[in-house]
């Protein structure tokens, strides 16, 4: 089994849905394209695990996304999730120390993102982040938007990034005597023994049950996820037309040329005198004025 998938999963005797994420290649190729280490990379991980995490407990056709923003030296943490598994992250810093854990400063702010296709709706919600560590940061942002308990645990080293989430189901009726009232708190409790190299190494199936070998776990097959990028030579077009002639005319008198790097994927393109003839060709050139 690839070492790149999203389960969902059930507790079933304590009321109690679930997800576990782990990036592999999906990781390493974001964190090759970002050039990030230390502490940046461990957060660039975890917000990328938390991002598949959260995609799992919806459904759309879209895009989930996580930005977060600091007014400290980490200025920029970006990761995506789709509804069909392709990740895709960066980050930006000024200065950061290349080891050693990095505490998010007061103003930080959290916002989660989802951009439905089907629907071409946008929903947003934004949190400040008032606790020490992604995850904390996270379960606030359920209990204010969604009133949902929920538990995260997050986990990244350089070749591989994790996370757990658990959430509380909903009740809705239903006889007393099968509502585990006591379900919520114990597998809490099971989750807090969890260590960074279990969630990182273990099976799927091993892990949920050395946690939960009591708690009739019910695991639904895998999804796959992989590095994606959506960047592509017609959005780069869009972004210059945007710009406009003349602005894309200065570029091309002062350095010859148009290069656009892809923040993602490092992908570049270039275009010539000629691609931006073609690109503006219903467009008079700079300075020239149609009379009709």
């Amino acid at each position: 089994m690839s070492d790149d998938f999203l389960h969902r999963f059930q507790l079933e005797r304590a009321g109690v849905r679930g997800a576990l994420a782990r990036l592999d290649a999906a990781w390493q190729t974001i964190r090759d394209n970002t050039g990030c280490d230390g502490a940046l990379a461990e957060l660039l991980g975890q917000t990328l695990a938390a991002s598949a995490l959260l995609s799992s407990s919806i459904k759309f056709e879209g895009s989930l996304s996580i930005h977060l923003r600091d007014s400290g030296p980490l200025r920029l943490l970006f990761a995506e999730c789709t509804h069909d598994g392709h990740v895709r992250g960066i980050a930006r810093h000024d200065g950061l120390p290349p080891t050693g854990r990095l505490p998010l400063v007061p103003g930080a702010r959290l916002a989660i993102t989802i951009e439905n296709t089907t629907t071409e709706t946008r929903y947003q919600g934004l949190v400040p982040v008032e606790k020490e560590g992604l995850a904390a940061a996270f379960e606030d942002y359920f209990v204010r938007s969604e009133q949902l308990p929920t538990r995260i645990v997050l986990a990244a080293t350089p070749m591989r990034c994790a996370g757990m989430l658990l959430q509380e189901v909903a009740r809705s009726g239903g006889l007393s005597g099968d509502i585990d009232e006591d379900g919520w708190n114990r597998v809490g409790h099971l989750l807090d023994t969890l260590t960074d190299g279990e969630l990182l190494e273990l099976p799927p199936e091993q892990l949920l049950l050395r946690l939960f070998h009591e708690e009739d776990v019910r695991l639904q097959p895998a999804q796959p996820l992989a590095f994606a990028c959506t960047c592509s030579r017609e959005r780069v077009d869009g972004m210059l037309r945007a710009l406009g002639r003349e602005e894309a005319d200065s570029v091309l008198a002062e350095q010859g040329s148009i290069e656009v790097v892809c923040e993602f994927c490092n992908r570049r393109y270039v275009l010539d005198d000629a691609d931006v003839d073609a690109l503006f060709a219903d467009e008079p050139p700079a300075g020239e004025v149609t009379v009709h």
